[in-house]
């Protein structure tokens, strides 16, 4: 009920342009999105490399309108890059195909994605593609395998809490293809993902272990501690190098756990999303975690 209530809020123009236009509400989501511009968050991304963490930049925005649109995306998303590799960053990227003009048509997002591919490829880099609502799991995954035709620098999320998972995952490990594996953000019907968290835990421990074992450097992106302490015992069990893979959080939440893992040898990926389009993000983040919640209305009546 709670992720089904604020999907709606995120989808409600008049809050969002409020919410937007506030000063208030730009600072709290500053705790989860690491500015409006890339020099905002290359210097975010900096201070993460001297701890000892790598990244992954998220330029935000979804669901473009307009081929030009897409097209410049894709052009910042090419000028990230180029940052990237100019300030000798430890970090990669991830998109969204509907930031690429995939409601456009596919060849609007392929191409889009093409482009990026190329620029990545030419400085070693890594393109992640992230998977939205379940409207677009298929689409996602044939335009990854496309692209996977061409490209060894791409890889794609998926998402524990759809029923679908598990094959996703054998095909993706078939292909050496590198996964991110979360749990999931989006408001999906019964009919296609668990309802309870219980069992979206259940598999994500599950197909969490076979990636480590079987796949080609997942990411097991969790802020759960419990599924944290079992892929460490399960690497430890079945003596697998801690290189063979790496964890992952987002922005914001759990640093004290990020900073831990870094000091105890395992590789830890930070997701750090910028720009000016952050609300519908923070909306996702505020659904997950009621404790975010709590955070957001301490944080309304403080000076």
């Amino acid at each position: 009920m709670l992720r089904q209530g604020f999907n709606s809020l995120s989808q409600n123009k008049g809050l969002r342009d409020f919410a937007v236009g506030n000063p208030l509400a730009r600072r709290v989501a500053r705790r989860f999105v690491a500015g409006e511009e890339q020099g905002e968050a290359v210097d975010v991304i900096r201070d993460l490399n001297g701890r000892g963490l790598f990244a992954t930049f998220d330029l935000l925005g979804e669901n473009v309108s307009t081929v030009a649109e897409a097209h410049s995306t894709a052009d910042a998303y090419v000028a990230l890059l180029d940052a990237i590799q100019a300030h000798g960053l430890k970090s990669n990227v991830s998109l969204k195909l509907t930031a690429m003009g995939l409601d456009l048509g596919e060849g609007v997002a392929y191409d889009n994605v093409c482009r990026i591919l190329e620029r990545a490829q030419s400085y070693g880099n890594f393109v992640r593609l992230d998977m939205e609502g379940s409207d677009y799991t298929d689409v996602t995954l044939a335009i990854f395998r496309r692209l996977w035709q061409q490209y060894q620098n791409v890889g794609v999320v998926l998402q524990a809490y759809l029923y679908r998972t598990p094959h996703d995952v054998d095909e993706m490990i078939g292909l050496k293809a590198r996964v991110r594996l979360c749990k999931g953000a989006y408001n999906e019907p019964p009919s296609l993902a668990f309802p309870a968290k219980a069992d979206t835990d259940m598999q994500y421990a599950k197909l969490m272990c076979k990636l480590i074992e079987r796949g080609t450097y997942p990411g097991i992106a969790t802020h759960d501690a419990r599924l944290i302490n079992l892929a460490k015992r399960f690497v430890a069990k079945q003596g697998i190098a801690l290189n063979r893979f790496e964890f992952q959080m987002l922005y914001g939440i759990r640093t004290d756990l990020q900073t831990q893992l870094v000091a105890d040898g395992y590789n830890m990926r930070v997701y750090v999303p910028y720009g000016a389009q952050w609300y519908p993000y923070f909306m996702r983040r505020l659904a997950e975690r009621p404790a975010n919640l709590v955070f957001i209305l301490s944080n309304l009546f403080r000076r």
